[in-house]
C-alpha cells in the first residue's frame, strides 16, 4: 500500500515510486509506459511524490486520459 501524503516523507513516497513501478525495459510485458504515456514513473508521479495529491488521485488523472 502506498504511503499516504500525511503520513510520509518526500523521500519516502519517492522511495515507494522507485520500489512500485521499476522499469523493467519491457513495455509488452508490464504496460507502465503505456499508462504514463511514456514517461518515467518519477516524473510522472511527481505530484504524489511532492505532496500534493494522493497516488490514486495522480492515477485516476492518467486514466482519465
Amino acid at each position: 500500500m502506498a504511503p499516504g501524503i500525511e503520513d510520509s516523507t518526500r523521500e519516502e513516497r519517492l522511495a515507494y515510486v522507485r520500489e512500485r513501478y521499476q522499469c523493467i525495459a519491457d513495455c509488452d510485458l508490464c504496460g507502465q509506459c503505456a499508462l504514463f504515456h511514456g514517461q518515467d514513473a518519477e516524473h510522472a508521479l511527481a505530484a504524489y511524490i511532492d505532496g500534493e495529491a494522493e497516488l490514486r488521485q495522480v492515477l485516476m488523472s492518467y486514466r482519465r486520459r
